[in-house]
């Protein structure tokens, strides 16, 4: 069954992060998906749930209360579903389109397919960044909750921004380009394994590829993301 509960008390992204931990470790709990902006969780479980249990597994200033509707509601349709996920990731796509567009103006004459990808992956890092500092201190917590260094190393999510801050300059300074392509391999192959394994788990969470100030699932899209960019580190190391 599915409760949807008011959660008051939630002051930043991390806070989401660590409601939204709590209620899935709750017995029964099937997925429980926290929303900061509107301060509810959607809870799917075995059985029903109280606000008391709730509260009693998360921190006293929390106060939670049931909103759950009980009339019949009109089912989503699988189109509706999808369309409602396309809209969440616009923000992805648009800035991959700003990207392409951007390192195929600076390659385009004369034309350099090499350091079109170059450029790519270098914007790619500088820009995915930024999003990333926005909120660093919410950003590690959603950033374990798939990625399997993150989980077992706190210290490895709050010095990742700036590590993609640096592979950007890197790239787009052609400095170090060898070094800079293998450590794309590791750390985008090993947070990919992540991604894997939660949609193949079917868990839905929220993505940290853009932080935690633009809010985007983790859905296939994250899993093409990473893999372009891999494709793109292998290719040019191969090349080199």
């Amino acid at each position: 069954m599915e409760q949807i509960f008011s959660i008051q008390g939630m002051t930043c992204n991390g806070c989401r992060t660590h409601v939204e931990q709590q209620l899935n470790k709750l017995p029964g709990v099937e997925q429980a998906v926290v929303t900061l902006e509107d301060h509810t969780a959607k809870i799917a479980s075995n059985h029903r749930l109280t606000s008391e249990q709730l509260e009693a597994a998360l921190p006293e200033k929390y106060i939670v209360k049931d909103k759950t509707v009980t009339p019949l509601a009109t089912p989503t349709s699988i189109k509706d579903e999808a369309t409602s996920e396309w809209r969440q990731l616009f923000p992805l796509f648009l800035i991959f389109g700003y990207l392409t567009t951007a390192s195929i103006l600076m390659n385009i004459n004369p034309w350099s397919g090499g350091d079109f990808m170059l450029d790519f992956m270098g914007l790619f890092y500088i820009v995915f960044a930024f999003f990333k500092l926005l909120d660093l201190k919410g950003f590690p917590a959603s950033f374990a909750m798939y990625d399997p260094i993150a989980k077992r190393l706190p210290v490895y999510g709050w010095i990742y921004p700036f590590l993609e801050t640096t592979l950007g300059l890197f790239f787009l300074l052609r400095w170090q380009i060898p070094a800079a392509l293998i450590i794309t391999i590791i750390i985008l192959g090993i947070t990919t394994i992540g991604v894997v394994k939660t949609l193949l788990d079917k868990k839905q969470i929220q993505c940290a590829c853009l932080g935690t100030a633009l809010q985007l699932p983790m859905t296939k899209a994250t899993l093409i993301e990473n893999s372009v960019m891999l494709v793109m580190a292998v290719w040019m190391l191969s090349s080199l």
